[in-house]
């Protein structure tokens, strides 16, 4: 649905966008080309998509379950484990919860980590951890950290130069009470505006962001462009920017232009997916992305997020009912992500892509943060069940986390990491780090952890001071 916005919320929309575009200063490489082409050459992978589960997915009730324990009146929080049965997958040793079984069937496919560990930040802020997973950087950060997507449109551009190198699907900001916190990670920071993403918020509709407005000629919208261009290029804001930032957002406006002329736009469309396929990921706004970011991928597409989308208190937020709520967000993934697995394999790009299941931390019945950090709770969880909203794992937990990889060279059918068979079930052996694991992410895409920019005359890297090390036991 578009949106009618008066001319002065337009403009102070506009001038914020800018502003914050052109603010940064001129940058150049870490790296030396000759060593930059070597990395390329080495990739694994051509493309990432990333399957945020956003609001905090827990371990044990999803792909590292625990013992069964079901739910009576009276029972004491402490006794919790899992609240679904384990069931059998593909694989022998690897079992998943109650309501994943088609994602089981696939697990043959990919690996699963088990002890994605979360940076200690303080008070659990979802926004906060959520910086810190999608940049690779702890806020507060002195420069503005791009997005991983960001730094793969930057690295390595996008396979078709008609089709955004970096899409975001499925978060809406309008009415989400920490809007302006997500879209502090989702930018591409001090890499400009062109390596930024393409949002499409409801992916049902995503055929309307690559054409001009209902009622509005191609001809007058293209008029609208220039006029804009001319708007930014004669701009205060525009006079005190260095040339790369003014030029980067004017070429993202030109590579907007090129997607809305160009036939790669049809891969917007969702009505040109055939029933059959359409169906199966037709579970909701999430399944539909999955969709949307295949067919994106098909037609060059360097880096497509789908998120469950973040909103405080709903989806994977729960903060009660985390047994009754699950299996609804069980049935909205499960589908789509195997499909998505299958569709790939069927047309040979499984390979060459890499799927990363992630969520910024996972949840325990009692413990906020990690078992040895503990941090202020913030959710009323009683020592006693007293009725089925009680049921569940409504805590933030930092302690471990699951993380699912598929296809982009990573091993298939592999269990990497152990968690503790006692409540809260943390990592025991094998922590994974957000660093490494972005590490690992950018290796298969023949980055190394030390790629990055020079910018205010030092280096600003890939992963957190460019340290981060790829999980050799991983990549097959």
């Amino acid at each position: 649905m578009q949106r009618d916005w008066p001319r002065r919320d337009f403009l102070k929309a506009a001038s914020l966008a800018t502003l914050s575009s052109l603010a940064a200063s001129p940058i150049r490489p870490v790296l030396a080309a000759d060593e930059i082409d070597r990395m390329k050459r080495a990739a694994k992978a051509d493309s990432v998509i990333i399957l945020w589960m956003g609001g905090g997915m827990a371990h044990a009730e999803t792909f590292d379950p625990k013992r069964l324990t079901p739910f009576t009146t009276g029972m004491k929080a402490q006794d919790v484990a899992s609240t679904f049965s384990a069931v059998p997958t593909v694989v022998d040793g690897i079992r998943f919860s109650e309501g994943l079984e088609k994602i089981g069937k696939v697990m043959d496919r990919g690996t699963l980590i088990r002890t994605a560990i979360s940076a200690d930040l303080g008070a659990i802020l979802h926004s906060r951890h959520q910086y810190h997973w999608h940049t690779g950087y702890e806020p507060p950060v002195n420069v503005a950290a791009p997005h991983l997507g960001a730094w793969l449109s930057y690295a390595l551009g996008s396979l078709n130069p008609a089709v955004p190198a970096y899409i975001d699907i499925g978060q809406r900001l309008e009415g989400n009470g920490e809007a302006e916190e997500i879209k502090a990670f989702q930018t591409g920071g001090v890499l400009g505006t062109e390596f930024g993403p393409f949002r499409i918020a409801n992916p049902a509709d995503a055929s309307s962001t690559v054409r001009p407005p209902a009622g509005m000629t191609l001809a007058r919208f293209q008029n609208r462009a220039k006029g804009y261009k001319r708007l930014v290029d004669a701009s205060p804001i525009a006079q005190h920017a260095s040339d790369y930032q003014r030029e980067s957002l004017l070429r993202s406006l030109e590579n907007a232009d090129r997607l809305l002329n160009s036939d790669a736009s049809k891969a917007f469309d969702l009505s040109l997916e055939p029933s059959k396929s359409y169906d199966i990921y037709n579970t909701g706004r999430f399944g539909l992305g999955c969709l949307l970011a295949r067919r994106l991928i098909e037609v060059g597409a360097r880096c497509a997020e789908v998120t469950t989308e973040y909103i405080p208190f709903f989806n994977w937020d729960t903060h009660d009912n985390g047994h009754t709520r699950l299996v609804d967000l069980k049935r909205q993934i499960d589908a789509p992500i195997a499909q998505l697995v299958l569709d790939l394999e069927e047309r040979g790009m499984l390979d060459r892509t890499l799927i990363v299941l992630a969520s910024e931390f996972s949840r325990s019945v009692l413990i906020e943060g990690k078992s040895d950090r503990l941090v202020p709770g913030q959710v009323d969880q009683p020592n006693v069940l007293a009725t089925l909203a009680h049921y569940g794992h409504h805590r933030h937990f930092t302690g471990a986390g699951s993380v699912l990889l598929f296809g982009g060279g990573v091993k298939r059918g592999f269990a990497y990491g152990e968690t503790s068979d006692e409540s809260p079930f943390g990592t025991i052996k094998n922590p994974v780090t957000v660093t490494d694991l972005h590490a690992t992410i950018y290796h298969q895409l023949g980055l190394s952890p030390k790629f990055g920019v020079m910018t205010e005359e030092r280096p600003f890297y890939v992963t957190k001071d460019g340290i981060g090390k790829p999980l050799q036991a991983l990549i097959s």
